[in-house]
């Protein structure tokens, strides 16, 4: 069984930083690609940013300039950096990640963390 942990969401005002992280635990044979998505309601999953196991990294225009994604391959762990939030990044933020499992890799979803900005 894999399970992916998140940390980090809370409340900040405009302009601030947060950092949040996602664990992966359980069998795992390998980690490919990792990252985050958010999702606000009534709205489709969006794609915030991913990181390869090689660590090459991909942004969504809103968050590119604002957000740095890393990983920790020996923690199992990727974090996302936030700064300059502003209002619209509020929503719930889900972390992803590309596992292998036995012979074959499947996606895991964490259970979201709730980031909200606002004064």
């Amino acid at each position: 069984q894999v399970q992916l942990v998140e940390s980090g969401g809370g409340l900040v005002q405009p302009g601030g930083s947060l950092r949040l992280s996602c664990t992966a635990s359980g069998t795992i044979a390998s980690i490919y690609t990792m990252g985050w998505y958010r999702q606000a309601p009534g709205k489709q999953r969006e794609l915030v940013a991913t990181i390869g196991s090689g660590g090459s990294t991909n942004y969504a225009d809103s968050v590119k300039g604002r957000s740095t994604i890393s990983r920790d391959n020996a923690k199992n762990t990727v974090y996302l950096q936030m700064n300059s939030l502003k209002a619209e990044d509020t929503t719930v933020y889900y972390c992803y990640a590309l596992i292998q499992v036995g012979l074959i890799p499947h996606p895991y979803w964490g259970q979201g963390t709730q980031v909200t900005v606002s004064s």
